[in-house]
């Protein structure tokens, strides 16, 4: 809870004081510095010792800077409370420590810290003691934790010689075995400390020998001797570890020996331990948070149906996750709906709002059991108040905790009472909320959260219903008319239906004329109403101008369903006439490059003619764009950037030529890399589903065949791979691998970004683009994605497992992916996905502006830009000018979109350039067009390239 204006007086004693002695002993200090002189100076270790003093002070002034922008960065309190603590500062210490608790629950760590160094400063000062008790009340609130328990319990051990001390120190520890004494692990201790201060009393009670007691002594002796069997039998009926222990403790203490009831509720606790042992011992040896863990725990003890041990397990789990909003959801709704202890009910609900205050839900059951336990107005209404301030991550909860407080407000009235002050309290209470939804929302989220009018809607519905005020509920319905809800028919049938209900039949019938002028989702609909209300209502005249409405509606309906018909018919037909002459442009490019081949001589010829081999025209595009070389139309480039490129080409390779000797000879020479990969399979047993295409390998990949069996050997029987290799027998990157059935291809599938020598290979389905033009093997999403974050600003060196330990303390990580580029080198960036949204959103929180190796982390929900993957080539687009692939990719415009060509080729006009390549390709033995232009050979670009 937070800290009163007193509290904060009675925890800071003497602050002024303390700022002036240490201000006068700073002056001191300067003085003897320039008294001493050089003296100083000989000394490094001081020198040493200033310095980190003086870097620590600029640290902590920064820290106190950065908390007066934003009070609520949890890091950076927790980092100044460690700097104040280092230097000693009590009072600057003490101030933050307050801060910090009256926004936040702080840790078992942080209190204990606290405590303490309060107890050290105030030790043998009984005049303090009583502000060292307020100190504990606040942290045993924050959470149910058994140290802060026991530290407490024996710290007021060392009061128990002030007037009613002793009663006091039971009343502790009776407080403290109701909070923690089930505690499975640590509440055995808390027993334990409560029987030895007993037994201490005892020894105090115990006559000196020799001596005879008194009758009231005697009574005092076996009371206290009663206490301490008591609290054994308690111990003993409750499952702890190590109960054997203090079963043996209690049989060698009891003169009597242990009664057999005592033992029957020994061996059912201890069969009870059995039970939960396999829990505990998971506990134990999972890594934090174990909020699976505690999951199972908690439904296990939910079944079992003692609300006690129910309690004590969601307290243990939410110590240790106290950051996820469903578990404290889960926690507050078994306590409403079981226990209904109004202390116990409201305060579990104020720690889970101060742990996860942007969570709606949490704030919504909040009020809502507020009001189920007659808390007062004001209580609620101040609730609701730090509710609106708790910064929501999504304009609709602010619609909906709105909803919340209007339904209570709306509750509270007595509408038997015209003009009542709660009436006239919900009709404000309205007309805040449209205003506030408008300004404060709208201005945040570019939305009000409220697109169909939910609030006004309920507002008129009241004002109809409970107040009569059917003039007021027709202007509200007006003006959520004119904030573009006219469009939709069911908005106008929810009005009708209001009118229907509360109003008359004029209104009825104006309000579905409107409707069946301004619908346009579903406007045979709202004729059909129409026509049905005047065949109940109205007369003739109604009638046919009810006909005569809808019919003229409907017509021009169906004459704007035509228009838009043949308008995408017209586009589909442009699109086809587009394709068309895109597969002529690629049959004529075909040809023509045909047509160079049987042109060319020598061993260029051969290594052409080598070139064509089974896997047809998929290698011959492939080594085109190797190459960079084709003028290429927006659809033919995009085709050919396709890593999912069907297995075998787009159609079956052609029939090879006869051959003279002399090419068959030289292509006996080449080595055997490019031939023997290729024909191990017949085409006719390849199957594009069993198999899987495999990118940005690297290009010096020794044995790509084996290297590939080896790495997809664990996901199924490798039928074959196939390697794609130049003409000249060099590894081109890419290759398909096949196997036996397509859940071999499928677990495959999970390799993709895995690294081969030190590169992510990029492993996708094998699609038959001339079967599946529109075929998209992996798309990343577009839209928001609530449970995923997107880092920004991350060091390059950063590894996922360093990323993924970042994150793991703000909830339970499914996924976390690096960007890199092709390199396999980290660009900075990342994706992480969480187990659902709360968990995403409050590591956004924690995340963003934190700092790591000096780079400063940008967190937000992941949410992607649409990407467009339509390319346009405008006129300078020039054939020869090796232009990149893709001019603006899927996303975006590349950072660096430098031409590798020599300038002096870009001095060539488009004109030429076409020439060069296009229909004058057959020029390339020396032939010059009409106005002398030569076509450049391979030589002459070599000469041009060593000019350079």
């Amino acid at each position: 809870m937070a800290a009163t204006g007193n509290e904060g007086e009675t925890l800071l004693p003497d602050i002024e004081e303390e700022e002036e002695a240490e201000e006068m002993e700073r002056e001191m200090e300067s003085e003897d510095e320039e008294g001493m002189g050089v003296e100083n100076s000989d000394d490094d270790d001081e020198g040493d010792t200033s310095e980190d003093e003086r870097e620590n002070e600029a640290e902590i002034q920064r820290l106190e800077e950065q908390l007066s922008i934003n009070a609520f960065d949890y890091n950076c309190h927790v980092d100044l409370i460690k700097l104040l603590r280092q230097e000693g500062k009590l009072h600057r210490l003490r101030k933050a420590r307050q801060k910090m608790s009256e926004l936040f629950p702080l840790t078992e760590e942080i209190w204990l810290d606290w405590l303490k160094d309060e107890i050290g400063l105030t030790e043998g000062e009984d005049a303090e003691r009583e502000k060292i008790y307020e100190l504990f009340e606040k942290a045993v609130k924050d959470y149910i934790c058994p140290d802060i328990w026991l530290e407490f319990a024996q710290y007021s051990i060392g009061g128990m010689g002030a007037e009613g001390g002793i009663d006091r120190v039971r009343s502790i520890f009776e407080r403290a075995l109701t909070a923690v004494g089930l505690h499975m692990t640590k509440g055995a201790a808390l027993w334990e400390a409560y029987r030895e201060f007993e037994i201490a009393i005892l020894s105090t009670l115990q006559p000196p020998p020799g001596s005879v007691s008194s009758a009231e002594q005697q009574e005092q002796l076996s009371t206290q001797l009663e206490r301490i069997h008591t609290l054994f039998r308690r111990q003993l009926a409750i499952p702890l570890l190590d109960m054997e222990g203090t079963y043996a403790e209690y049989s060698d203490w009891a003169d009597e020996g242990v009664s057999e009831v005592v033992t029957q509720h020994y061996k059912r606790a201890v069969q009870q331990l059995e039970k939960s042992r396999s829990y505990e011992e998971a506990l134990l040896v999972s890594e934090p948070p174990k909020l699976a863990e505690y999951q199972g725990y908690i439904d296990y003890e939910m079944k079992e149906g003692d609300p006690a041990r129910v309690q004590i397990i969601f307290e243990r789990a939410l110590a240790e996750n106290c950051l996820v909003p469903d578990l404290w959801a889960k926690y507050t709704t078994y306590l409403d709906r079981q226990l209904k202890i109004k202390d116990l009910v409201l305060s579990c609900h104020e720690r889970a709002v101060r742990n996860c205050p942007w969570t709606m839900g949490l704030w919504k059951s909040y009020l809502l059991a507020l009001e189920r336990h007659g808390a007062e107005h004001h209580i609620v209404s101040d609730v609701f108040e730090k509710a609106l301030n708790a910064g929501f991550i999504q304009a609709m909860d602010y619609v909906e905790i709105w909803q919340s407080y209007l339904d209570y407000l709306r509750r509270r009235v007595d509408f038997s009472k015209e003009g009542s002050r709660e009436l006239e309290e919900l009709r404000a209470a309205f007309t805040r909320c449209l205003d506030y939804l408008k300004q404060d929302v709208e201005e945040r989220f570019s939305e009000t959260g409220d697109l169909s009018c939910t609030i006004m809607q309920i507002w008129a519905r009241v004002e109809a219903l409970h107040c009569k005020n059917m003039q007021k509920a027709r202007e509200l319905w007006d003006s959520i008319m004119t904030k573009g809800n006219a469009k939709y028919a069911n908005m106008w049938l929810e009005y009708y239906n209001l009118e229907r209900s509360y109003g008359d039949a004029a209104h009825c019938r104006k309000a579905l004329h409107r409707a069946v002028q301004c619908t346009t989702d579903y406007p045979e609909h709202v004729c059909e109403v129409l026509l049905t209300f005047e065949r109940v209502e109205g007369s003739l005249e109604d009638w046919d101008a009810a006909v005569q409405k809808t019919e003229s509606r409907l017509n021009r309906v169906n004459e704007q369903r035509v228009k838009a018909a043949e308008k995408e018919a017209l586009f589909a037909r442009h699109e086809e006439d587009r394709a068309e002459q895109r597969r002529k442009a690629k049959a004529e490019k075909k040809a023509q490059k045909k047509s160079q081949k049987t042109n060319r001589t020598g061993d260029k010829r051969k290594a052409e003619d080598d070139g064509e081999d089974e896997w047809g025209e998929e290698t011959e595009m492939a080594h085109k764009r190797h190459r960079g070389e084709g003028n290429f139309s927006p659809a033919a480039t995009e085709e050919q950037m396709e890593t999912e490129s069907g297995l075998f080409g787009r159609r079956a390779a052609p029939p090879r030529k006869a051959e003279p000797p002399a090419t068959r000879k030289n292509q006996q020479t080449l080595p055997e890399t490019t031939v023997h990969k290729i024909a191990d399979i017949p085409p006719d047993q390849r199957k594009d589903s069993n198999s899987v295409f495999v990118s940005n390998l690297a290009f010096n990949l020794e044995d790509p065949e084996g290297k590939m069996k080896a790495v997809f050997a664990a996901c199924g029987t490798v039928v074959a791979v196939r390697p794609v290799f130049t003409p000249k027998g060099a590894f081109r990157g890419y290759c398909y691998v096949q196997f036996e059935d397509e859940l071999a291809a499928q677990e495959a599938l999970k390799l993709d970004r895995e690294e081969v020598d030190g590169r992510p290979m990029f492993v996708s389905p094998c699609v038959d683009k001339s079967k599946n033009p529109d075929s998209k093997v992996f798309k990343y999403n577009t839209s928001m994605e609530k449970h995923k974050i997107f880092i920004t600003g991350l060091p390059f060196t950063y590894t996922k497992e360093e990323l993924e330990q970042l994150c793991k303390e703000h909830g339970t990580i499914k996924a976390v992916r690096l960007v890199t580029n092709r390199a396999g080198k980290s660009k900075g960036l990342a994706y992480v996905e969480f187990e659902n949204e709360a968990q995403a959103s409050q590591a956004v929180l924690k995340m963003d502006r934190t700092k790591i190796e000096n780079y400063t982390l940008s967190v937000a929900i992941s949410n992607p830009p649409a990407r467009k993957t339509e390319i346009s080539l405008g006129a300078g687009h020039v054939l020869g000018s090796m232009m990149p692939r893709q001019l603006q990719g899927a996303r975006g415009k590349g950072r660096t979109q430098v031409s590798l060509l020599p300038r002096s080729l870009h001095r060539q006009s488009v004109a030429e350039a076409k020439t060069e390549n296009g229909t004058a390709a057959k020029q390339q033995d020396g032939i010059t067009d009409g106005k002398g232009t030569k076509s450049l050979s391979n030589e002459d670009f070599a000469r041009m390239l060593l000019k350079k």
